[in-house]
């Protein structure tokens, strides 16, 4: 983490060609944007809250395009869309969240809304509109007189509120697009219960304990819109009561949802306390997981269900919920923080972790998705991944959690592509198409059209739809893995220093049609794992690349392949939805032939056609694929678990020179993406 939070790196006053006039534009480089200003046009953070140093719009305010959006109607038309239809954990009769006293979805529910209501106010689509409020009416009816809410959970005389708090992130999100004055009212009561509870019978439940900050963020977000005080005494309660996630070379627990979503919270706190160490423990807990098990690409750590001692390689994978959370993670940070490290994380998570987790068509996913992950079937592979069942197979239930928690990875990144400054301005942090309306300077409205295929592509072009002239600044993200970027303002080449991990701040009077391009150069580039037997991964600009593998699917009965509490609707029909082995019908245990002094020189990358109504994270579709040479090593075969064995040996045998092909690591269902290394 840098010492100063905001550092000007050069400032520049020049003209550039308006429409129809030269007009002043004053460039600035920026670690952080600043936040020494309140904006006007939104709710940021009240005193004594520290300021955000991006503030999230309006749920609906950005409607993707491209890709991303066809992601979204994918997972519309998939699983999360119709989930409800035959999860028992949905079933609404006898529901926790519909019937008092009801017996079961008491934390089904609230994972999959807060997903499921986001992508419906996101594609504004009535039905799924609908199908949300019948869940967020029971919430806010199931309001008891006493302030809490929800299902009632109790364990030794102490109410649990792990679920509670899920639900409340779905509330605040219906909040923002009906401006329902019953939310206020709800969490208002409800954190009045909150306050009154003992300390001794507050947040003593593992999974509430360790995710205490999730309703911390809950308790700031109701703040910000009330100033209600005793929300700060709630708030240092809070943060008493949960894990202590400051630790400096431990954790309080090692499951890696919990680290994925937990690190957060001493850095949510910090924005109370102004205390720097707290902003510090949740850079370390970020850090110290990937240290010690995150050697790997992909963004993640290997934690199949809980990270272990010497199971580090890159053949341990992780939880679709942790992929999810870790995401969620990374745009809170970015929000709390301003660091475009952050944002370059949840790229690369986003990219190259999490599409290989669900079908193409959004159908079904798996449990647990490794960086080397060469057969995915409904086996039991403990002790070699840590958990006991059918976890690698891409399965409709699998499993309860991440069956439902899977709904909320997209939308959250579709809702952070655009952000508001407290300055009054605009700031781009996670690129991908879209229409963005935006309110700048003083309650002025705009409309931003993004226009890209980033990833795939290195251009990114902006248009601004404006009624009036209006003067506002505009900040774009530079990549930390890109050099050379150049940025253009009506077909006039910018002069700023566009160094990576930075973000350039273009302030003038825009003016109707304005035309910002960012060119974001692309190039191969190596990343070494010493941890990991000197393993190596290719990576072409925020892609990580892995061996193109061909797969071979054999559809399974998901009845009879998945976990043992998976629960089917009545009368749902399990044919639709089956389940998917897959084999690899191809090698994959190659080493990666380099150079020795130019280890990428004879890497040929090859672009195609980008078609905007398909889904480029397949096989089928990738607009990229990259030529490289390997040699097998014989020795490394699948292991006594039936997972990829563990990396060989630098040392270890290996076969003649063939050529193989490399392509998105998100595109790759089967992937190798940590290669041992072969010279010529």
């Amino acid at each position: 983490m840098k010492s100063k939070r905001i550092r000007l790196f050069i400032i520049g006053v020049i003209l550039v060609s308006g429409l129809s006039a030269k007009t002043v534009i004053k460039v600035t480089t920026l670690d952080r944007p600043s936040c020494t200003k309140v904006n006007p046009n939104y709710i940021g953070s009240r005193q004594p809250l520290k300021p955000m140093n991006f503030l999230k719009l309006p749920i609906g305010s950005i409607q993707p395009e491209g890709w991303l959006k066809k992601y979204l109607e994918l997972q519309r038309d998939g699983l999360t869309g119709h989930l409800n239809e035959i999860s028992a954990w949905l079933a609404k009769e006898n529901n926790a969240w519909l019937t008092k006293g009801g017996d079961h979805g008491w934390e089904e529910v609230p994972y999959w809304l807060k997903g499921y209501g986001d992508l419906a106010y996101i594609l504004n689509d009535k039905k799924m509109i609908s199908e949300a409020k019948i869940w967020i009416e029971g919430a806010l009816r199931s309001q008891q007189p006493d302030g809490y809410f929800g299902p009632i959970n109790e364990r030794d005389g102490k109410r649990e509120v792990w679920a509670q708090m899920i639900m409340l992130w779905c509330l605040q999100s219906y909040y923002e697009y009906s401006k329902d004055q019953r939310v206020i009212d709800l969490m208002t009561n409800y954190f009045k219960w909150q306050l009154s509870v003992p300390d001794e019978k507050f947040l003593k439940d593992y999974w509430e304990n360790s995710r205490g900050g999730d309703n911390l963020l809950s308790v700031y977000w109701l703040y910000n819109r009330t100033g209600d005080k005793f929300l700060l005494e709630l708030a240092k309660k809070i943060h008493r009561n949960t894990a202590d996630w400051t630790r400096p070379s431990t954790l309080p627990n090692w499951h890696n949802v919990n680290v994925a979503q937990c690190f957060r919270e001493p850095a949510t706190y910090y924005m109370l306390t102004g205390d720097s160490t707290q902003l510090q423990a949740s850079y370390n807990v970020q850090e110290l997981i990937r240290r010690a098990f995150g050697q790997v690409p992909g963004g993640m750590f290997g934690a199949d269900e809980n990270a272990r001692i010497g199971y580090i390689d890159p053949r341990q994978g992780v939880e679709t919920c942790g992929i999810v959370e870790q995401m969620a993670s990374d745009e809170i940070m970015l929000c709390l923080t301003g660091d475009p490290m952050w944002a370059d994380h949840c790229e690369d998570v986003a990219f190259n972790t999490f599409p290989a987790a669900v079908t193409a068509d959004f159908r079904a996913l798996r449990y647990i998705t490794s960086p080397n992950h060469v057969i995915s079937d409904s086996k039991n592979h403990h002790p070699g991944i840590d958990n006991s069942g059918p976890f690698l197979s891409m399965n409709p239930f699998s499993s309860r959690c991440c069956q439902h928690n899977h709904a909320q990875g997209w939308p959250y990144y579709a809702e952070h592509l655009v952000l508001a400054t407290t300055d009054g301005g605009v700031a781009t942090v996670l690129y991908a198409a879209c229409n963005a309306t935006i309110k700048v300077g003083n309650n002025k409205e705009i409309r931003l059209h993004e226009q890209t295929n980033y990833p795939f592509e290195d251009a990114v072009t902006f248009s601004i739809e404006s009624v009036e002239d209006v003067n506002f600044p505009f900040y774009l993200r530079i990549p930390a893995w890109t050099n050379g970027a150049t940025i253009k303002v009506n077909g006039e080449t910018i002069p700023a220093n566009t160094e990576g991990g930075k973000y350039i701040c273009l302030e003038r009077i825009w003016k109707n049609g304005d035309k910002i391009t960012l060119s974001l150069p692309m190039k191969l580039s190596m990343r070494t794992w010493q941890a990991n037997r000197n393993s190596v991964n290719v990576n072409y600009g925020p892609l990580t690349l892995s061996l193109k593998i061909k797969e071979r699917y054999e559809r399974k009965d998901s009845r009879t392949t998945a976990i043992g509490d998976s629960q089917w609707q009545k009368g749902a029909d399990a044919n639709a939805w089956p389940t998917y082995e897959i084999y690899p019908d191809s090698p994959w245990n190659y080493a990666l032939v380099l150079d020795k002094n130019n280890p990428l020189k004879d890497l040929k990358v090859i672009h195609k056609t980008i078609s905007s109504d398909k889904l480029p994270f397949t096989l089928e579709n990738i607009p990229i694929e990259v030529k490289a040479v390997g040699r097998r090593i014989p020795s490394w075969k699948i292991d006594e678990y039936d997972l990829c064995g563990v990396l060989p040996p630098e040392n270890a045998y290996k076969g003649e020179k063939e050529d193989i092909t490399l392509i998105p690591m998100g595109a790759a269902r089967l992937r190798i993406s940590a290669f041992p290394r072969a010279e010529k």
